[in-house]
């Protein structure tokens, strides 16, 4: 057990798989845990790198092993696949293959997210969720009144007025059962709405609590949604040595496919997180409608090129993620310095 060096830990909902190798990267231990052993386990260990998939529960089993004084590093998955021996995919493999992984010199690792962090992530994604069901019963809804003949214009006041007549105002000349079926969905969705309006005022709250995510909104096209998810999501700002390493890890960046000394940009990566590349693209799209009348300013430079306006979009997007790791690696706040110039 002291001859230890590195760990691959395999995560699992009830039985976990360990594969410690020592400095010559000979085997040592090769052994299944239940979940109630894990602690106890790790906290006979001398200190020692412990490699694990950045996947689900394992910032938490991160945050666990290194109170106990180990090394925890943290893969993402598609960079582990490469080292599973073929024809071979079971637990102690993939425990085998982090072990490998983890030692590499030019490995990516993930940063370890604190509770606080996660628990701002999550309200996130909970409200991402709500919103999916949202559009689900919105649209089941206006369906089963489009069947009747009533149809409301597209967007949030069009089905606020189809709720209206679904529980306030029902229409007697619809069957019984017609009626009912359209309450019940109405009903879901004003309760989805008002579940939505307090996760809102809640990432609003902590939004105020906190100077980075003010700092950030200061953007033009970020609000207190995007950039309290950008400064949980980031972490530690100087894991990336520039903003267009950040832009990267959102994947608003070109893909590349070159050969022979000639470069081919094709379309962006779309790597990393896809929740908050979107919410940079939506918050760019609005920014460019407002100022799309604009004279001698780089969103006119790139109209006056004939770029779409979905290029535009994203290549602000782009511009917003480096600006937004401007402002928490080196502090200060956002300046428009054409509209200072003008």
């Amino acid at each position: 057990m002291t001859e230890v060096s590195t760990i691959g830990f395999d995560l699992a909902k009830r039985v976990f798989q360990v594969h410690g190798v020592d400095g010559d990267g000979a085997v040592t231990i090769r052994r299944q845990l239940r979940r109630s052993e894990v602690v106890t386990f790790f906290a006979k260990l001398s200190p020692c790198v412990v490699g694990m998939e950045a996947c689900a529960s394992a910032h938490y089993w991160a945050r666990t092993l290194a109170k106990l004084g180990h090394e925890v590093r943290l893969i993402p998955p598609s960079r582990v696949k490469p080292y599973v021996k073929r024809g071979r995919k079971n637990d102690a493999a993939d425990a085998a293959a982090i072990a490998e992984a983890v030692t590499r010199p030019h490995m990516e690792f993930v940063p370890v997210k604190s509770e606080e962090a996660q628990a701002v992530l999550m309200l996130h994604r909970t409200r991402r969720l709500l919103v999916t069901q949202r559009t689900m019963l919105g649209n089941a809804l206006r369906s089963h009144f489009a069947e009747y003949g009533i149809i409301e214009p597209e967007g949030q006041g069009g089905l606020a007025r189809l709720v209206v007549c679904a529980l306030d105002a029902p229409d007697a000349a619809l069957p019984q059962a017609a009626r009912e079926a359209m309450a019940m969905l109405a009903a879901h969705v004003r309760e989805t709405d008002s579940k939505i309006d307090a996760l809102d005022h809640e990432i609003l709250r902590w939004h105020r609590n906190d100077a980075d995510s003010q700092r950030v909104a200061s953007i033009p096209g970020i609000g207190p949604l995007i950039a309290s998810a950008i400064v949980a999501a980031m972490g530690d700002p100087k894991r990336f040595k520039t903003g267009r390493d950040f832009a990267a890890w959102l994947g608003l960046v070109p893909s590349q496919n070159s050969t022979g000394g000639k470069t081919v940009l094709g379309p962006i990566t779309k790597a990393g997180d896809r929740y908050l590349r979107s919410l940079l693209v939506v918050g760019a799209t609005g920014t460019l409608w407002r100022r799309r009348k604009e004279q001698g300013t780089w969103l006119a430079g790139m109209m006056a090129r004939g770029k779409t306006a979905r290029q535009i979009s994203v290549a602000l997007a782009n511009k917003m993620a480096r600006t937004a790791w401007a402002i928490l690696a080196k502090g200060g706040l956002y300046h428009d310095a054409a509209a200072q110039a003008a």
